[in-house]
């Protein structure tokens, strides 16, 4: 129970780092002609970056295919990169850019830094010249940021 467990949790950590990675080489690099649509404004609730989530969604998928009958690690890799989904989903669809209006106004230096870090993101429209590609993980200059806003 602990391996998987730990397998739970490495995963979801270790998604913070690909979907870094992927965000700042790939959907800023060659996919930038789908990942523009959500670097522009728009009152439509879907934009075609959000086909980017299928790609996770298949690896999850396969790994639940493969990994159910034996419950082996592919079965709780999978459980990690659905975990990490769902965290995407209601940190930066809900919280950050408020797909839905079911968040306020937060006191939480946390997700005040991760509100500002993404919106230091968004602040490049283009392709090149953006920082800050994660999702969880905050530099700690938009901790100071998010303190001195208080």
């Amino acid at each position: 129970m602990l391996t998987n467990a730990a397998i739970v949790l490495g995963t979801f950590l270790l998604m913070e780092l690909v979907a870094w990675a992927v965000h700042k080489y790939v959907l800023h690099g060659v996919l930038w002609n789908i990942h523009e649509s959500h670097h522009k404004p728009h009152t439509h609730k879907f934009e075609l970056n959000d086909v980017s989530f299928v790609f996770y969604g298949v690896i999850a998928a396969l790994c639940f295919i493969y990994g159910t009958e034996a419950l082996d690690y592919r079965f709780w890799v999978g459980v990690g990169i659905t975990l990490y989904g769902m965290a995407y989903f209601l940190v930066h669809d809900l919280f950050i850019h408020r797909r839905m209006k079911l968040f306020g106004k937060t006191r939480n230096t946390y997700l005040r830094a991760l509100d500002i870090a993404h919106k230091v993101h968004h602040k490049t429209k283009g392709r090149d010249g953006s920082e800050s590609f994660g999702m969880l993980w905050v530099h700690p200059k938009f901790f100071r940021m998010a303190a001195r806003k208080r």
